[in-house]
């Protein structure tokens, strides 16, 4: 016959150990409260997530600038919008001639 085994539950400790050497943490050790300032989240975001498949070639042309390689991109797509506006009058404004 088996002699049943019982697990021991663990000890409980009621009273908190008192170690000098790891002492509790007190205010005056944890200092002043460190705030994380960010930019946190927009009121009215002004770009959209997408996603744009671009040549390797172009891809490694602006990373190889730096950090800030998204926003070198955007600028100059921003620049050719901007020249191609300027550069054609749209279609509502052109004037047709009728002969």
């Amino acid at each position: 016959m088996k002699l049943a085994t019982t697990a021991k539950l663990p000890k409980k400790t009621l009273a908190k150990v008192n170690d000098p050497d790891n002492p509790a943490w007190s205010e005056d050790m944890l200092g002043a409260p460190v705030l994380k300032r960010g930019r946190g989240p927009q009121a009215t975001p002004t770009k959209v997530l997408t996603s744009v498949r671009l040549d390797a070639d172009i891809l490694e042309f602006f990373k190889s600038k730096g950090t800030g390689y998204q926003s070198r991109i955007n600028a100059a797509l921003r620049l050719e919008v901007e020249r191609n506006l300027t550069a054609r009058p749209s279609l509502t404004t052109r004037k047709r001639v009728v002969s």
